[in-house]
């Protein structure tokens, strides 16, 4: 995988595991920020206020850097713990997996509990659609009017996506590429006559 992409859920999914008449519903969501995180949460909490459990674990970031497991209640380590790891298992970020368990009556011990959780987990992302994205980055170049042409020529090539423009005696545009794609883009752009970064 290069370095300017990653792996993530294109939409929200739902699984489910049962053992020992204790229900494990999991839900998978995209998030892109911690408040996306807190939201869902919110939302879910409520929406099952009547369950034993609400456990989870999210990654952010295309450099799998912040992430957090809770095994709300659970005993340590036995529900977070294998929510985070499928999602790191399967090369996963930018997601969010809760697992909702409604108790059956019956203990299922530590190990149990770490396969439930687990299996509870893969079932929500085998039910989602993964989707590589690009790490992508933005510059924003100004240059006179009469040079419109060269750097529409450079952008239909090197197809940048056109976030924002202005054009007038000076232009000015806004440019998004992926990472990998934006020393080329910019080489490319500054060989243009009056063509500077802003």
């Amino acid at each position: 995988m290069a370095e300017d992409s990653y792996f993530t859920i294109k939409a929200p999914s739902r699984g489910y595991y049962t053992e020992k008449r204790s229900r494990f519903i999991s839900y998978a969501f995209p998030v892109r920020s911690v408040e996306e995180v807190k939201e869902r949460l919110d939302q879910y909490r409520k929406q099952y206020y009547d369950a034993r459990h609400i456990c989870w674990a999210y990654m952010l970031g295309p450099n799998h850097t912040d992430f957090r497991a809770n095994d709300d209640g659970e005993p340590s380590s036995t529900a977070g713990k294998p929510i985070l790891g499928q999602i790191n298992s399967n090369g996963l970020t930018d997601i969010l997996i809760l697992v909702i368990r409604y108790f059956g009556g019956i203990e299922l011990g530590t190990s149990g509990l770490i396969v439930a959780y687990r299996t509870a987990a893969a079932e929500a992302i085998a039910a989602a659609e993964i989707v590589q994205r690009t790490v992508d980055t933005e510059i924003t170049i100004i240059f006179d009017y009469i040079y419109l042409n060269g750097v529409m020529r450079i952008i239909k090539e090197d197809n940048p996506q056109i976030v924002s423009q202005r054009f007038d005696l000076n232009c000015e545009m806004t440019l998004r590429i992926r990472e990998g794609a934006m020393e080329q883009l910019l080489s490319r752009l500054l060989k243009v006559e009056t063509v500077r970064l802003k």
